[in-house]
């Protein structure tokens, strides 16, 4: 196996995947402004004139529909379905770390701000808002309860009361919103919503008193209407890289579906007792997870430029002069991997390291731990990148060992493709004896790459995707590790430290391959300067400690080789 060769097409393989990634467009056509649903008449909660309330089946088991796309889109007017929504008609609450708007219009959670993230860090008072009404970027959270009689419902649509419009968490740890509805059979409904403080986990309650003569039978339902924007992508755009869109987990497996899926295959329904349904973007997410073995119908279905992920319960009854309450947890925020996992394991999936999860979750585990020493995510991506390095020590040293003698055999090499410059044939046949002489293997040089490659692309999601990365500085004048290096020092040392890495290593292969790995540090220097800082510093920190480790194994190598010299030179004599 020819070691350069191989080599070269490793390295211009992953040059050529990183460029698809920064390159690849959508050449679709531009996307258009979404039309507002036709407005209908407000009817606190009439589910006959609302094609999206779902439709109860009769037992528990069977029958029962995912929820529909809701007619809920709200126009410039700031109206919903023809009710004006006005200043009475939202409650505001107000954490330490966000901002949640509600309309007392089913108790949907239309607007979310996250106190703690801007934009940018040059704007700090212009926030990330995941939750809003415009129709452009619209992205509501609905729920309600919805009975197999024909009487009013507390739904999406229901309009409820609010004793208060605005809520602040202050000094306490927890504060409970609540918002009532009651129809005139008896049924009354308390929805409540419970934020805690230093937590983006949103509590929801639906609590069913029938005071009625009649048992209710009926089941909750959870959904999330959000206009599914085409994907554009930018090589200078680090959000553009990521999912935008539904993920579902139907218990065992996490499923994006991306606008074609649902184009293609329709609307995606199944069962579960331990799914959930959320939508991400980077860094960021919206998540629905019902109850823990309540069984819940999923669906998630294109309408137009919306799409809707939805989750309905299986129906139960609620016999007269008693209560049910159901439970749904939502989050709202960053992806912050601990708080998700609080709700449910598998919840962290929304961190879309993509295929290299197995790889990129443990490594950000071991990046966390280290941040936890020194409070510093660059610092941590260094000593991360030493603990890696001494892993697999032992294993790289076999091939650098390999390379030292291949660097002392130059001299040998350059004579014997002199002797057979017009014979190639010839010129393989003697090298390749001359390797099985010497005991070198001239393909152990692709081991530390191909070792690395798994790594790197890892490294890579983890600093795109983990949103503990996004803004945080390392030192002087990197200040986002989750960003290119603005004055692109980095990418020149690393060129550098390529460079000199290449002269520790011998050079063998037709002239061609020669020229091309010669060049191979002024490519990646133009590639690495617009990839992440924090990705790198971790190509960096690798680069010098090879040098280092190659370095003392060809002083190592150099005296075994003068030693022998020596006693063979000794023997004769």
């Amino acid at each position: 196996m020819d070691n350069q060769r191989l080599v070269i097409w490793a390295v211009f393989g992953l040059l050529a995947w990183m460029t698809y990634q920064a390159w690849q467009q959508d050449y679709a056509p531009a996307p258009q402004p979404a039309v507002a649903a036709p407005a209908t008449t407000a009817n606190n909660g009439d589910a006959d004139s609302d094609p999206g309330l779902p439709e109860l089946g009769p037992d528990a088991g069977d029958g029962v529909s995912a929820v529909d796309a809701p007619d809920l889109a709200p126009d410039p007017n700031n109206t919903v379905n023809g009710h004006v929504l006005t200043t009475a008609d939202s409650v505001v609450v107000r954490t330490d770390v966000l901002s949640m708007t509600i309309s007392t219009q089913g108790g949907t959670l239309t607007g979310a701000d996250l106190l703690l993230y801007p934009v940018a860090k040059d704007r700090p008072d212009d926030v990330i808002d995941l939750l809003r009404t415009d129709p452009e970027r619209l992205s509501l959270i609905q729920s309600g309860l919805r009975s197999s009689s024909d009487e009013a419902d507390a739904n999406h649509l229901a309009m409820f009361s609010s004793e208060r419009s605005a809520y602040d968490l202050g000094d306490a740890d927890e504060v409970a919103v609540t918002l009532h509805w009651s129809n005139d059979s008896g049924i009354s409904v308390t929805k409540t919503y419970r934020f805690r403080r230093g937590s983006y986990i949103v509590g929801l309650e639906q609590t069913i008193l029938n005071n009625s003569e009649q048992p209710w039978r009926g089941a909750e339902y959870a959904q999330q209407h959000r206009y599914l924007q085409d994907p554009e992508r930018s090589m200078f755009d680090v959000d553009s890289y990521s999912f935008d869109g539904p993920i579902l987990y139907d218990g065992e497996k996490a499923e994006k579906r991306t606008r074609d899926d649902l184009l293609d295959d329709g609307p995606h329904n199944f069962s579960s007792e331990s799914g959930w349904f959320a939508a991400i973007r980077h860094h960021f997410v919206t998540a629905v997870v019902p109850e823990r073995g309540s069984t819940q119908r999923y669906s998630v279905v294109l309408r137009g430029k919306n799409e809707t992920s939805s989750a309905i319960g299986a129906p139960r009854t609620v016999e007269p002069g008693t209560s049910h309450t159901f439970k749904t947890t939502l989050f709202v925020g960053p992806k912050l991997q601990a708080q998700l996992e609080q709700i449910d394991k598998k919840l962290k999936l929304v961190v879309d390291y993509g295929w290299l999860t197995p790889i990129s979750q443990p490594l950000f585990w071991l990046l966390s731990l280290a941040y936890g020493v020194v409070a510093n995510w660059g610092g941590s991506i260094i000593l991360i990148t030493i603990l890696i390095k001494l892993v697999f020590y032992k294993l790289t040293e076999s091939s650098g060992r390999s390379m030292a003698k291949m660097r002392n055999l130059q001299p040998r090499i350059k004579a014997l493709q002199e002797r057979y410059k017009d014979d190639k044939q010839a010129q393989s046949q003697a090298m390749m004896e001359m390797y099985k002489t010497e005991k070198v293997n001239p393909a152990a040089g692709c081991l530390p790459i191909l070792i690395q490659m798994p790594f790197f692309l890892a490294f890579y999601w983890v600093l795109l995707e983990s949103v503990e990365m996004r803004q945080a500085p390392f030192a002087l004048w990197i200040t986002d590790l989750s960003v290119r290096d603005p004055l692109f020092i980095l990418p020149l040392i690393m060129g550098a430290a390529m460079f000199f890495q290449q002269k520790l290593n011998p050079q063998v292969g037709d002239p061609i391959q020669i020229k091309v790995m010669q060049i191979m540090p002024i490519i990646f220097t133009a590639f690495f300067a617009f990839f992440p800082s924090g990705l790198v510093l971790y190509w960096v920190t690798n680069t010098l400690l090879s040098i280092a480790q190659q370095w003392k194994i060809n002083k190592v190598v150099e005296a075994e080789s003068k030693q022998q010299k020596s006693g063979k030179r000794t023997t004769k004599a």
